[in-house]
């Protein structure tokens, strides 16, 4: 069967031809025509008024505390259960992320939980789309908007998802999005913001260019930051978009197909959807009960690597890693869905080109652990 990826980019449309374009054309930095056709196809595709290019995701993050004058002392409320980028952002502005519990029923920031988490200090919320899974944006915001917070979108998993026939990217000021290599759409790095206030937008793009004023030339009114992305990345996204469709279909053949393939087999859980959902089909998730399924997550995912199939754990609890405990414990906080879902979720092989052989052999694999627990 041969070693199966996690994840492989599918670059099989324009990607090459747009990026020798934009080589030919020598314009290979920070601006270029691919840069303008990225920023405004991504806009119209997330519903909004404007989409920033920037050179990855946890810059986007970055950019988005700078733009909305996050400073030390300041304190933004996230989900524990998201990759490190999240509260590292935070961190690079010299605020405090203090973390909240996820929903069992999203996995994403669960709006039940956030008020206990308001103090005086608190500016804002980072609502994590978890898994492709849209958060629940509406209860989000109406906490925020009764104590005067910003909400942002970390949409870097769920590119096109909907909430409630919304697409993300268009639920908050502001948004931010990933195109690492292992994303439904890359360029290989890369990020973007999308939000519709012109205001906002102007300061983003000051703040990403070094601070230079965009209308006199070597005008610096700010201290700013070298954070964009270059046309030939914006090349390569150029002939991702234009293949969204086909690349979102391949990806949900392949969430159909291990729905079929590993339903039943008891201790083997399925990522929840609300039904005012529409999850985007990033990375396949499932959690392991090793009561019913006989062995631990760990040791499946052991078992897996044996035969060459490489699977991916949730993230770590944030507020248990070294950076972040210290303070999460002095705040007294209990995240207990956090911690489960972080010691029982495993993310399987998803990418366009997944064979369903190899989607059918995996399932058979993990059946065949539970058969011999």
């Amino acid at each position: 069967m041969g070693k199966i990826s996690v994840a492989i980019p599918d670059l099989s449309g324009n990607e090459e031809k747009y990026v020798l374009e934009a080589l030919r054309s020598t314009w290979i930095s920070s601006t270029g025509s691919f840069v303008n056709r990225f920023e405004a196809d991504f806009a119209k595709l997330c519903d909004t008024r404007s989409a920033v290019s920037v050179c990855n995701g946890t810059v986007a993050l970055h950019l988005a505390m700078l733009a909305l004058d996050v400073r030390p002392g300041d304190e933004v409320l996230i989900p524990s259960l998201t990759y490190i980028a999240t509260a590292n952002a935070v961190r690079y502005v010299g605020a405090e992320p203090v973390f909240v519990d996820v929903d069992p029923l999203t996995w994403c920031i669960d709006p039940k939980m956030l008020e206990a988490s308001i103090t005086p200090r608190t500016k804002g919320i980072i609502a994590v789309h978890l898994y492709g899974h849209p958060a629940d944006m509406d209860a989000i915001n109406h906490i925020a908007g009764v104590h005067g917070l910003w909400v942002v979108e970390d949409a870097a998993e769920a590119h096109f998802a909907k909430y409630r026939g919304r697409t993300v990217g268009s639920l908050a000021p502001l948004a931010t999005f990933s195109f690492y290599g292992n994303k439904i759409l890359t360029s290989g790095e890369g990020g973007a913001l999308t939000l519709n206030d012109p205001h906002l937008e102007l300061r983003i793009r000051t703040l990403r260019g070094q601070g230079m004023d965009p209308l006199r030339r070597y005008y610096f009114p700010v201290t700013g930051y070298n954070f964009r992305l270059t046309n030939i990345a914006c090349a390569i996204l150029c002939g991702q978009i234009e293949r969204y469709k086909e690349i979102i279909g391949q990806r949900r053949r392949i969430f159909n197909l291990y729905h079929e393939y590993l339903d039943g087999i008891p201790g083997i859980g399925f990522q929840p959807v609300a039904p005012w959902a529409e999850p985007a089909p990033w990375l396949f998730s499932i959690t392991v009960d090793a009561q019913e399924f006989g062995t631990y997550r760990d040791e499946l995912m052991a078992k897996l690597a044996k035969a060459d199939v490489e699977t991916r754990p949730f993230f770590l609890s944030l507020h248990r890693l070294p950076p972040f405990r210290e303070s999460s414990r002095r705040r007294g906080e209990e995240l207990p869905v956090t911690d489960l879902l972080s010691n029982i979720g495993m993310n399987l092989p998803t990418y366009p080109g997944l064979e369903n052989s190899k989607i059918e052999y995996i399932a058979g694999l993990i059946r065949s652990v539970y058969r011999k627990r």
